[in-house]
């Protein structure tokens, strides 16, 4: 007797089921292809635009805010190694404040003056942040665009239900860890700067005496509250840095790669990259509290007119 037909293609079509696997969109370093009513402008236009290097070859916006974004990063490394150098490999080889605090004082003058700490810190971090921003901006106006966000229909997509896997449309691109830690690292490093640099202007009208000797000053007082925020700062910071570089270099496994894998050659490399990052993020941190956490934070109180200095500063934040 022949084979019922319709239970063999039922069997088949449970197995292509089974087969087929959910994705996250995941953001692209390219953008995608233009619009039909974006090929239709004229050449006038385009010729125009493309003189000033904002069209021609595909390179819109996005283009250039992923090289902001990247080159940035490439000048704060600069000064971030410099610190690394005076705060932790400093002191982990002397194994003493007083003596470690000197080359930090001279490492200032290099990257503290009003236009090197301006070019190294501050339009770096600015550039960075605010190009990431613009570009989840951009994206999700593209996906706006590329799926009728703003039809009735969409909308209504877009809004029936709170639970990503019930099939809502994903408007705003995907938020990976790398982007989340960059976000939590500037928030760390905002508290830092406020602490070491702007609460002593404020309150002494000058930040020169402030150093390792003005940490180690503080986790005597208190051990607890800079202990969890260095801690944090370092890890979070590393991690970001660490993570974001492997993502310039086309090192990173992709988002939910996990999940989204299914070739085991290729889940091998990806599991063997995902543990190489975090090994070098780990050690990194580990390199950076040996010394920051290590030495400094375990240095003691200083005594004299420049204990005073500290408490007043410290004192100024209740601390």
């Amino acid at each position: 007797m022949a084979a019922d037909p319709r239970a063999l293609s039922h069997k088949a079509s449970e197995e292509t089921l089974i087969s087929l696997l959910q994705l996250d969109p995941a953001p692209m370093e390219k953008e995608l292809p233009p619009l039909p009513e974006e090929t239709s402008q004229s050449p006038s236009t385009n010729a125009s635009t493309s003189t000033l290097g904002l069209s021609g070859s595909g390179r819109g916006p996005i283009y250039y805010l992923l090289r902001i974004q990247r080159y940035s990063s490439y000048t704060f490394t600069l000064f971030a190694g410099i610190h690394l150098t005076n705060t932790s490999i400093l002191p982990l080889i002397y194994q003493s404040v007083p003596y470690s605090e000197p080359f930090l004082l001279m490492a200032r003058e290099v990257y503290q003056t009003h236009l090197t700490e301006s070019l190294l810190v501050t339009v770096p971090i600015l550039a960075h942040v605010a190009s990431g921003v613009a570009i989840r901006l951009l994206r999700r106006r593209q996906n706006l665009k590329r799926y009728g966000g703003a039809t009735p229909g969409m909308w209504a997509l877009r809004h029936k239900d709170a639970n990503p896997s019930s099939g809502r449309i994903r408007i705003w691109p995907h938020l990976s860890y790398v982007s989340m830690s960059g976000y939590a690292f500037l928030g760390l490093l905002a508290s830092h700067v406020g602490m070491n640099r702007v609460l002593p202007l404020v309150v002494e009208g000058d930040s020169s005496n402030v150093g390792l000797q003005f940490v180690s000053h503080g986790f005597a007082r208190h051990p607890l509250p800079p202990w969890i925020a260095y801690t944090l700062l370092l890890s979070v910071g590393v991690g970001h840095m660490v993570w974001g570089y492997a993502k310039w270099f086309s090192a990173a496994p992709p988002i939910n790669w996990k999940k989204t894998t299914v070739d085991k050659q290729l889940y091998k490399r990806r599991r063997r990259a995902w543990w190489q990052i975090n090994g070098v993020a780990a050690a990194v941190t580990i390199l950076w509290a040996a010394g920051g956490l290590g030495v400094v934070a375990r240095a003691g109180a200083v005594e004299g007119w420049l204990a005073t200095v500290y408490d007043n500063i410290y004192l100024a934040m209740g601390y």
